[in-house]
């Protein structure tokens, strides 16, 4: 599984998550839990968490996507899929 530094990303672009939930139209509960979960198989990064960090940003989903995989990856593939 591929796994982000959500938290980094964040940061580095000085976003919170209350602002990213207000201009996504998200629920600020909703978008907490999910990126202050560790990622897992059942907790993974979802569009609906790709598609708050683009509206936030006004860009596209998968500009955020390839942002995330060229500079925000975390170790490797441990699980063998």
């Amino acid at each position: 599984m591929i796994k982000f530094d959500i938290k980094s990303y964040l940061n580095d672009r000085s976003l919170t998550i209350y602002r990213v939930a207000k201009a996504s139209g998200y629920g600020y509960t909703t978008i907490h839990r999910s990126f202050n979960k560790n990622q897992s198989k059942s907790t993974s990064l979802n569009i609906r968490d790709l598609d708050a960090l683009a509206r936030a940003q006004h860009m596209e989903m998968w500009q955020v996507l390839m942002d995330l995989e060229n500079h925000y990856l975390v170790g490797g593939d441990d699980d063998n899929e």
